[in-house]
């Protein structure tokens, strides 16, 4: 089944959004990071992107962890 990568979390610091992929990956959810910052001035934004199939369980984890 080939499903679609839907956003599931965006920040604006990398750091943020790497600490909810690693949540999420703990949680045995694939995703992955979408860097959408300009690499000079750092602004724009850092999204975490998961299967569409996993995007409501992703969402309750990360409402529940408060990320």
């Amino acid at each position: 089944m080939n499903s679609e990568w839907v956003k599931v979390y965006a920040s604006n610091q990398f750091f943020k959004s790497e600490i909810v992929r690693q949540v999420l990956v703990d949680n045995e959810i694939e995703a992955v990071i979408i860097n959408k910052q300009d690499s000079s001035y750092k602004f724009g934004e850092v999204e975490v992107h998961v299967r569409e199939t996993d995007f409501q369980k992703a969402s309750k984890i990360i409402l529940t962890n408060d990320l």
